[in-house]
């Protein structure tokens, strides 16, 4: 038998009205003391695994970020940017970039919580001031494993729409055809479009 949960509280969240979402579980609207709404399976309401619509953890990882912050230090430091940056893009769904980490299931380490052992990966991993973190794997989460510093335009050969090229045998992304060949990207790209391949890619413009 169906507990209507219409009214009821459970930790940041009132329930406002069932759901008509499909699926074989019972979803139930809820509005958060934030302003916010959600549709929360009512399992997840009554264990307590949802308490909100995410606010409580964004605050938490706040307030812990800012107590390593006062502990260790870093405030207004290159490094300690970036690592705000990385957990920005992948907790907060209000940046303007989540669709493109948090958004599609990037996640960062449970060890990188404590800014302190990201900075000392970051140091022992070769970090300079002119490098920026790098996923290996751009379908991958921030974890030591999966990352390394590089610069501008060697991450710029790393990102999801990097095309690779193949000539001979050698293959590049489009990028790096244009600066190996010294022709623009952009006329590349059009003739790869045009139909061109292979050597004719890179014949010197006008001839």
């Amino acid at each position: 038998m169906l507990i209507d949960l219409t009214g009821e509280r459970f930790g940041r969240l009132t329930v406002i009205s069932r759901s008509d979402r499909p699926g074989h579980m019972v979803y139930w609207n809820c509005l958060c003391d934030c302003g916010n709404t959600s549709v929360v399976a009512g399992s997840d309401l009554k264990r307590e695994r949802i308490k909100s619509c995410g606010c409580w953890h964004r605050e938490e990882s706040a307030s812990r970020a800012a107590k390593q912050f006062a502990k260790h230090g870093g405030a207004g430091t290159r490094l300690y940017r970036i690592w705000k940056s990385m957990r920005t893009r992948c907790l907060n769904p209000n940046s303007k970039h989540w669709d493109l980490y948090g958004g599609r299931g990037i996640t960062i380490c449970p060890e990188w919580e404590d800014y302190a052992i990201f900075r000392e990966w970051a140091m022992s991993a070769g970090y300079q001031d002119d490098l920026t973190i790098d996923r290996i794997d751009v379908d991958g989460n921030y974890c030591p494993e999966n990352c390394q510093w590089a610069t501008v335009e060697e991450q710029s050969n790393n990102k999801r729409n990097s095309r690779l090229i193949s000539i001979n045998g050698v293959t590049h992304t489009l990028a790096q055809w244009s600066a190996i060949s010294g022709i623009n990207r952009g006329t590349l790209k059009s003739r790869i479009e045009s139909g061109w391949s292979g050597e004719s890619l890179l014949k010197p413009v006008g001839r």
